[in-house]
């Protein structure tokens, strides 16, 4: 179980591969730029039309034969870099493991331990991770250009700072104690005392008052400065100077008058000396009676917020590099979707919420108080389901598929890593395996990050690929990760698949056979990864779960999917949004995105690609639906009046399997998400799953 660290065993080989690879990349790159200047993007041809004079027009006609003339100029030296190149990827390793120790902001939060997340001591209670999934179509950029998207190198670094913001921004959740309630149970608002700190659902329960990661107190610290706003600040809305005998008027109510009926921060009670102890916003610790009317506190009400310390580099980038000016193709600068979902002003609307610097602000009540009809629970579902503009917060596990471009996983891994401690890239190998295997000019295109330590991972090829798909290293990454210790010092560890099936319709055979290979080479990974080293005596791991994730290339409603949906796989794991072969939930949504509309004003942003998937004829007309046979498979769905069936194409999938759990644990799914963050970046929606592990265990 030894991580490789580096692509090649020795310094040598690595020197070697170095400089035959700086041979053969001129030619590479300049292929590709040529290649990339005959093949327009939508996006493209609609400036190109708007002023066929354009410089983006002579751009290409002035540079198409310089790249031609410099390619046949290059191809020499890199046929010498190719004989040295290609024999050494026989020996390079499978995958790179990086890690990262999290910064000082993050550790002394006790979001992260020597590790990442702190692992600690496993509660009798159990716990709750989140898994995302997404296909981010990171090709080289002329081949990128056929799916309608360009500029991979850009791509890369935004879809990896969204992901990034996405997941670290504040957790904000709502508990009522209502008999229709359907939401998830939150830590108490008093939590805000304790300082911002990342937490797990299910770790919450309305009548603690301790986050997640760190023990409960049996005394109350008493509040020495304001939890909402630094100590340095001098206008706080809530707690008047130092000295002062308080305020007659709400400082958040205009016109200095009396108190709004509807005030977010106090109310009647409030105002008239009757504050809770343990209440931020009411009461500084002395006063004993608690507030009944407290609309931030009450035994009905509870709301749980919780935020990483700010980047200081991102700081630096959102305040002096920012660029208002963006074009269409999805790039946000450094005002990210994340950031601005926090901070989101709306004329004449009062109340308190988040702003992007985790202080309440003058921000409209929609901000902390969830939106109603995003989040919904189906007939008899015993979890929720949305579809979210943001990447849920406290991502735990990302799972990425066609991150091909060498250049983009460097700068995707880098972003990754500002959240990811623990991240397997450069998945999967080039040239030939073996002496009957086909050549590989593109890698696997999987990618894997963790908050949680990574014991040990594996890497499969799929041998029985065909056509284009052959060129690529298509397999399955498996990987072991460290999630606790019982209280007898067992390990209590969780596997992960992550992998990306064959695309080519009507080769339905090839995907069984790849699913079949999968279930195998799984199964021989757990056992393998369970077994002890020789002389070692090591107590039996506890598996927590096992979930596979990843885009599968067939969907769940197709008629020419039927084999595909009728596999072993299917009986050994649980998809959260299939009824049974053939029938997806009235929820379940299409993952795969038409890209001849990926330009449109009405997607291209995370939050108009939301709406847009909120309504039938929306889907209708920019999700990928089953072929009919009014159509052929190849057109475009846009604007043609054809019976559809379902809401879309799902290829990318979350299963997960309870099979070979302690007798008494159980899994649940917490919530399920169809995620728009990446509008602009890719042609697939993202999936993201929370899953709760409970040992039936009550906590001492």
């Amino acid at each position: 179980m030894v991580l490789h660290t580096a692509p090649y065993s020795s310094a040598c080989l690595h020197f070697l591969d170095g400089l035959s690879w700086s041979l053969v990349f001129p030619c590479y790159w300049l292929l590709d730029r040529l290649l990339g200047s005959c093949v327009a993007t939508s996006l493209e041809k609609r400036q190109r039309s708007q002023d066929p004079c354009s410089f983006l027009t002579l751009c290409v006609v002035i540079s198409a034969p310089l790249y031609l003339l410099l390619l046949l100029a290059s191809l020499p030296f890199a046929l010498l870099g190719f004989v040295i190149w290609a024999p050494l990827q026989a020996v390079r390793q499978p995958y790179l493991f990086t890690y990262r120790r999290p910064d000082k902001a993050q550790a002394e939060q006790g979001q992260a331990g020597p590790g990442g997340v702190g692992i600690g001591e496993w509660r009798a209670q159990g716990r709750s991770f989140c898994f995302c999934s997404a296909n981010v179509c990171l090709l080289p950029d002329s081949l990128a250009r056929f799916n309608n998207l360009s500029d991979t190198h850009r791509r890369a670094h935004e879809v990896g700072k969204r992901i990034r913001n996405g997941a670290s921004r504040p957790q904000i959740k709502i508990y009522i104690d209502s008999p229709t309630n359907t939401s998830i149970s939150a830590l108490s608002f008093s939590s805000l005392a304790t300082g911002f700190r990342r937490t797990s659902s299910l770790d919450q329960r309305p009548d603690q008052t301790h986050t997640t990661n760190s023990p409960a107190d049996p005394e109350a610290e008493p509040l020495t400065e304001c939890p909402i706003h630094p100590s340095v600040a001098t206008d706080c809305p809530v707690h008047p100077p130092t000295g002062d005998q308080g305020s007659s008027e709400c400082p958040l109510h205009p016109d200095g008058g009396d108190t709004a009926p509807d005030c977010p921060m106090h109310s009647t009670g409030a105002q008239s000396g009757q504050g809770h102890p343990d209440c931020p916003m009411h009461g500084d610790g002395t006063q004993t009676k608690p507030s009944s009317d407290c609309p931030m506190h009450t035994s009905g009400v509870q709301i749980s917020i919780s935020a990483p310390e700010p980047d200081p580099q991102e700081e630096e980038a959102r305040t002096g590099n920012h660029q208002p000016g963006e074009q269409a193709g999805g790039d946000m600068g450094s005002m990210t979707a994340s950031r601005e979902s926090l901070a989101r002003y709306h004329g004449g609307d009062t109340g308190v919420g988040i702003s992007s610097n985790n202080t309440l602000s003058h921000v409209p009540r929609t901000s902390i108080f969830k939106r109603p009809g995003r989040k919904r629970r189906h007939g008899d579902e015993t979890f929720d389901h949305e579809i979210s503009a943001f990447f849920p917060a406290n991502l735990d596990f990302l799972a990425l598929q066609e991150v091909f471009d060498h250049g983009s996983t460097t700068r995707l891994r880098r972003q990754l890593h500002r959240y990811f401690p623990y991240v397997l890239s450069d998945v999967g190998r080039y040239g030939w395996k073996g002496c009957c295997s086909r050549f590989k000019f593109l890698n696997s295109g999987l990618m894997l990050a963790s908050r949680y330590p990574i014991l040990d991972a594996r890497f499969e090829c799929y041998p029985n690929g065909r056509g284009e798909d052959a060129l690529a290293a298509k397999g399955a990454l498996f990987a072991k990760v460290h999630v606790g210790t019982s209280h007898q010092d067992q390990r209590v560890v969780g596997y992960l698949t992550c992998t990306h099936l064959h695309a080519i319709e009507g080769d339905a055979s090839v995907r069984c056979e790849q699913l079949d290979l999968l279930l195998q080479w799984g199964a021989e990974f757990r056992q393998s990864s369970s077994q002890p080293r020789e002389g070692e005596k090591v107590l039996e791991d506890l598996v927590a779960f096992d979930v596979i994730l990843g885009d599968l290339n067939f969907d769940n409603c197709s008629s020419e999917d039927k084999l595909e949906q009728q596999h072993a796989l299917f009986t050994q794991y649980k998809d959260p949004c299939r009824l049974g072969p053939g029938e997806d939930k009235p929820w379940a949504l299409g993952t795969l995105l038409d890209p001849s509309g990926l330009y449109d004003d009405e997607v291209s942003s995370p939050e108009s690609l939301q709406k847009v998937m909120e309504n039938e004829e929306g889907r209708k007309e920019y999700l990928v639906f089953p072929p009919s046979k009014s159509q052929c498979p190849a057109s475009s769905q846009k604007g043609r009046k054809i019976p559809l069936k379902g809401n879309g194409r799902r290829i990318d999938y979350m299963l997960y399997s309870d099979e070979g759990l302690q007798p008494d644990w159980k899994l649940d799914i917490e919530e399920f998400s169809f995620v728009t963050q990446l509008a602009g970046l890719t042609d697939h929606l993202s999936v993201a799953m929370r899953l709760a592990v409970s040992t039936g265990e009550e906590e001492p």
